[in-house]
């Protein structure tokens, strides 16, 4: 299950009936990220930072309501940024999407923030521009995605180098298709200290972090390296498998497994560390095993695309911090 094989783009892209659009301001140093369904997705949601901002969240939780969502969003801009799924609402309505209300149908479009107001940039601007960015965001979706300093990415900071954004896929044996994306903008460091090899190479494939092998034992990290104002992972996983709220939750659980594998120390009071867990619905419903396998992959995904974010990150004009490969090379 470790070593499934990614899909034929390396993306959550891989899993059928999953488009994903970006937009960005480079002179702001933020952007956004939307997971759009062809249909309506069940989803679950798990928090373990302690400092998460999020919008239609409760919703989630498995013993309410509503059953099925529209969209995911990644934002960065803090608070600032929950906007953005006021953007990707009206382009959902205006496709005519939407929880049906009455005569009425009304878009369900959850919502997760990260911190990037220290990433440099211009942020002196009077009318919150992050409602504009979820709506190009959305309307630029599909099955490609640029990865490392790109939309909720593109001011990320991981640790003292840049994050950004990231994504993998891996086939079980049985076929059903998992993937991952995430903004990578953790307090903790996602490598070692001294060689910059990846805290998540033991489950790279292929050479997609550089291929440059496991790090060392380093007993523990130094906290002092740690920078402030540079915090929370946000993260998406979706399968083509059929699930519930309630395995879609505890899909999410079992990939929140990733970030640690890949940052150290994650999870941390001053991160929102959260992840989304979708289902399209394509596949059919796993047995108690089949969910194991599930969140097993998922976890992994998530851990590659961790690695991925920040291997890709690229500098750009008044960047607070350096890229990867800016300190490391190659």
């Amino acid at each position: 299950m470790a070593n499934a094989v990614p899909g034929p783009r390396n993306l959550i892209t891989d899993v059928p009936g999953l488009l994903v659009g970006q937009a960005q301001d480079d002179t702001l140093k933020s952007g956004v990220t939307v997971l759009l369904g062809e249909r309506p997705m069940v989803a679950g949601l798990h928090v373990m930072g302690g400092a998460p901002g999020t919008r239609e969240a409760a919703l989630l939780a498995p013993e309410n309501t509503v059953t099925e969502i529209d969209s995911l969003v990644l934002s960065g801009g803090s608070a600032f940024g929950l906007a953005s799924a006021d953007g990707a609402m009206s382009g959902l309505h205006a496709m005519g999407r939407g929880y049906r209300v009455g005569t009425r149908r009304v878009p369900i479009v959850p919502a997760a923030i990260l911190y990037d107001l220290a990433s440099g940039g211009d942020k002196e601007w009077t009318d919150n521009p992050y409602a504009a960015l979820g709506r190009r965001a959305l309307d630029a979706a599909g099955t490609d995605i640029a990865l490392g300093s790109h939309g909720a990415g593109t001011g990320a900071i991981a640790g003292r180098i840049k994050g950004g954004i990231g994504s993998a896929s891996a086939t079980l044996d049985d076929g059903t298709m998992v993937g991952a994306l995430v903004a990578a903008n953790p307090v903790g460091s996602v490598l070692h200290p001294e060689t910059g090899q990846y805290w998540a190479a033991a489950f790279e494939y292929g050479s997609e972090m550089g291929g440059h092998g496991i790090p060392p034992a380093i007993g523990d990290l130094p906290l002092g390296e740690l920078l402030k104002g540079a915090n929370t992972t946000i993260a998406i996983v979706a399968t083509d498998a059929t699930l519930d709220k309630g395995s879609a939750t505890r899909l999410a659980v079992a990939a929140h497994d990733g970030m640690a594998r890949a940052i150290v120390p994650s999870h941390t009071p001053f991160d929102g560390d959260l992840v989304f867990a979708a289902s399209t619905a394509r596949r059919p419903q796993p047995d108690a095993a089949g969910l194991l396998a599930l969140g097993h992959a998922a976890s992994c995904c998530l851990a590659r695309a961790i690695g991925r974010a920040v291997h890709l990150a690229r500098p750009a004009p008044g960047d607070a911090v350096p890229t990867w490969h800016d300190i490391f090379g190659g």
